[in-house]
C-alpha cells in the first residue's frame, strides 16, 4: 500500500522528518474515559467481546477522532489477544484487569501456529481493514502488539505482576526453555503485527510495558534481542513502515534500545527527562512522549507548563507528541481538547 506521508503529519514524523507543531495522538486515547466509549462497552458485553467484533472494535478506535484533533488512530484492541491465539486461556475480570491460565515451566509451551493465529485473529484484521476505510484522510493508522517478553510477564504470572517473580525465576533458572517461550512469542508477534500491515495500516507499535522490571544484562537478552528481530521481520515483509518501540521503564538503556533495535521512534515514559532525551535519542531516531497521565487529569496550568516544557525541549527535532503513558480513566475529556489546543498553537510567537 503507497502511503503519501505529505499528507499524514505523524507517518513523516515517524519516517525522520521534523513538523512544527508536531502531531499528536494518546495511547490509550479510545476508552474509559469517553462516555460514548463506555455506552460501546455496556453494547459488546465484555472487553474481549468488543475486541473482536469488528464493527464495533472499529467504532472504538475512531471516537477520539471524532472528537479530538489527532493525527493517529490506533486499532482498539489488546496486546494479549496474540497469547490467547497460541491457545492460553484469557478473560478479564471487572476492576481487575487480564487473568491467564499461567505457562509453568517444566510444562509444554505454546507452538506458534500462523494460520491458526490467523484464523483466531481474523476478526482483529478485518476491523483494521474497517479502520483504514474509514479514517480520515490526514489520520495515520497505526497497529500494534505486545513485545515477547511483556506478554511472557501476563502468560507466566497469570496476569500483572508486583514483583515479576515467576517469569524472572523462569528466565533465571532455566534460560534454554524460556528462550523458547520466547521465540514462540516473537514468531507471533512478528505475525500480528505483518498482518495488521497488510490490512493497510500505516505504522505499528510494540509495547514492551515491563520492560523497566529486566535489570540490563537482562535486558540486553529478553527485551532488545528480540524486538530487534521482530523488527527486522517486520521491515523485510514492509520496508516503508515505521515501527515505534516502547521499552516503558527502561532508564538509560533507552538509548541502548534506540540504537540497536532499528525502530524508527522509541516512545518514552514520563521520568524520562525531556532534555536527556533531546540529546542521547533525538539523534538516534524520532522520539515520541511523554507527558504525564496524571498531568493530562489534572488540567489547567498544570498541564500547560508540562506540555510547553516538553514541546520546547524535543519539538525542535523529530518528535511525536504522546503521554509517558496511556490516558488514566478518570480523564476528562476536555482535558485531551485542551492539550490538542496546547499542542497546535505551538510554537508561540517570539518562539525560536
Amino acid at each position: 500500500m503507497t502511503v503519501d506521508a505529505d499528507t499524514k503529519p505523524l507517518l513523516a514524523a515517524l519516517r525522520g522528518e521534523t513538523r512544527r507543531p508536531p502531531p499528536l495522538w494518546l495511547m490509550r486515547q479510545a476508552g474509559r474515559y469517553l462516555p460514548e466509549y463506555r455506552a460501546l462497552r455496556a453494547r459488546a458485553g465484555s472487553f474481549l467481546d468488543l475486541c473482536y467484533d469488528p464493527v464495533l472494535a472499529t467504532e472504538a478506535s475512531l471516537q477520539p477522532l471524532k472528537r479530538f484533533d489527532l493525527d493517529g488512530v490506533i486499532l482498539f484492541s489488546d496486546i494479549l489477544v496474540v497469547a490467547e491465539a497460541l491457545g492460553v486461556k484469557l478473560w478479564f475480570e471487572e476492576g481487575e484487569g487480564p487473568r491467564l491460565e499461567p505457562v509453568r515451566q517444566g510444562e509444554s509451551l505454546p507452538v506458534f501456529d500462523e494460520g491458526c493465529q490467523k484464523r483466531h485473529l481474523a476478526p482483529v484484521y478485518e476491523a483494521m481493514e474497517r479502520v483504514v476505510a474509514a479514517a480520515p484522510a490526514g489520520a495515520t493508522v497505526l497497529g500494534f502488539a505486545g513485545a515477547p517478553w511483556t506478554l511472557a510477564t501476563y502468560m507466566v504470572g497469570g496476569g500483572r505482576s508486583r514483583d515479576f517473580l515467576a517469569v524472572k525465576g523462569w528466565a533465571y533458572r532455566d534460560p534454554e526453555s524460556f528462550a523458547r517461550l520466547i521465540g514462540t512469542l516473537e514468531e507471533a508477534v512478528e505475525a500480528h503485527l505483518i498482518a495488521q500491515l497488510d490490512a493497510g495500516a500505516d505504522a505499528v507499535q510494540i509495547f514492551d510495558s515491563w520492560a523497566g522490571a529486566l535489570p540490563e544484562s537482562e535486558f540486553q537478552r529478553w527485551c532488545i534481542r528480540p524486538v530487534t528481530r521482530i523488527v527486522g521481520a517486520v521491515k523485510a515483509a514492509h520496508p516503508a513502515a515505521p515501527v515505534i518501540g516502547y521499552p516503558r521503564g527502561a532508564g538509560i538503556a533507552y538509548e541502548r534500545f534506540a540504537g540497536e533495535t532499528g525502530v524508527d521512534a522509541v516512545s518514552v515514559d514520563s521520568t524520562v527527562p525531556p532534555e536527556w532525551a533531546a540529546e542521547r535519542l533525538q539523534p538516534r531516531c524520532t522520539v515520541q512522549g511523554n507527558l504525564d497521565p496524571a498531568a493530562l487529569l489534572a488540567g489547567g496550568q498544570a498541564l500547560h507548563r508540562a506540555a510547553s516544557a516538553i514541546l520546547n525541549a524535543l519539538g525542535y527535532g523529530t518528535f511525536v507528541f504522546n503521554l509517558g503513558e496511556g490516558v488514566v480513566p478518570q480523564t476528562p475529556p476536555e482535558h485531551v481538547a485542551a492539550l490538542s489546543d496546547i499542542v497546535r498553537a505551538w510554537p508561540g510567537e517570539g518562539a525560536g
